[in-house]
């Protein structure tokens, strides 16, 4: 960054830390511009006739578990959809999902090629799927032989945030949105790369704004919940209060709202970096389905961690976390 006056060259002092500071802001400048024109265009669509809840979810089959929010957003569980109706539904609808995971260094040489052999048997059988796959280096690429009706695209990380790599998953897939995806997709989950999909992860986890249950946390008492409870980060929730934890490792729903969360996870990161805290993502996503409750939540089948032995409620595993593998 230069001024020029005459034929002399000024070149300003930058404090450590205020570059990083100055994109961060021009990223969210852009996000917030982008997101302008999504909701104009989405409020334009020409209307599409509506699922009914009721046409293909069906609580009661899972008295055991909690199926259905206080703000009755379905709590998807084996057992309480009907994929034939919903198959019928979203057949109709010509849809393109994507998938994006972030694989770097030894994540992308340990689960890279398991992840995606995995999906392209799992994800969204039946219906167009674009693979995004976000990498620092193109020789750690596995061999990828996308399915049918499956594409790939391999991206380039911009900018290493090698201390953060939530961090720099969320800033690179905001990105893309902003440059392509919005254009492809009509809806995009975000993956970690350290998970094999083990059945069919389809259609009912389609929705607006979609939350993972946390596997480890679901079971146990909400007042022990590992919410971020300082109150001057931008990630709190007063104590006394919280319904569910979430996963950070999985986010769905439509590539607008997942841009909506990106934006305020970043605006989050800044203001605590200003007050001199630091939280964690995780705790950052929570705050964020706090405020903007989930349209629908998916069980703890759909992101299982195998440390875990599945109790009683979890019927039917659709991905689980991998053991980490020595070499």
């Amino acid at each position: 960054m230069t001024e020029c006056l005459g034929s002399t060259h000024l070149v300003p002092y930058i404090a450590p830390g205020q570059e990083t500071m100055n994109y961060k802001r021009r990223v969210l400048l852009l996000i917030s511009c982008v997101l302008y024109f999504m909701l104009l265009e989405y409020h334009f669509r020409d209307e599409v006739e509506e699922l009914r809840l009721s046409d293909w979810f069906n609580p009661r089959k899972r008295p055991d578990v909690v199926t259905t929010t206080d703000w009755l957003a379905p709590v998807i569980w084996e057992g309480t959809f009907n994929r034939q109706v919903l198959e019928e539904y979203y057949g109709r609808q010509n849809l393109t999902i994507g998938l994006a995971v972030l694989a770097t260094g030894r994540i992308a040489d340990q689960y890279l090629e398991l992840f995606i052999q995995s999906a392209s048997k799992h994800f969204m059988t039946g219906y167009r799927v674009i693979f995004y796959i976000m990498v620092d280096a193109f020789y750690r690429l596995p061999n990828l032989e996308p399915g049918p009706l499956q594409t790939v695209q391999v991206l380039n990380i911009r900018g290493h945030d090698a201390d953060d790599f939530h961090l720099m998953r969320m800033k690179n897939l905001a990105v893309h949105i902003v440059g392509h995806i919005q254009d492809e997709v009509d809806f995009l989950f975000s993956m970690m790369a350290n998970r094999v999909f083990q059945n069919d992860f389809g259609v009912e986890t389609l929705g607006t704004s979609v939350a993972q249950l946390h596997a480890w946390w679901y079971f146990k008492n909400t007042e022990n919940l590992p919410y971020e409870r300082r109150p001057g980060s931008a990630a709190c929730i007063p104590l006394g209060q919280g319904d569910f934890y979430y996963d950070g490792t999985v986010i769905g729903g439509t590539p607008l709202e997942i841009l909506n969360f990106i934006k305020e996870y970043l605006d989050g990161i800044m203001r605590d970096k200003e007050n001199g805290l630091n939280s964690t993502y995780e705790r950052h996503l929570n705050k964020y389905f706090f405020i903007h409750k989930p349209t629908k939540l998916l069980s703890p089948e759909y992101s299982w961690d195998t440390v875990l032995w599945p109790p009683a409620q979890v019927w039917l595993v659709k991905a689980a976390r991998c053991l980490e593998r020595a070499f």
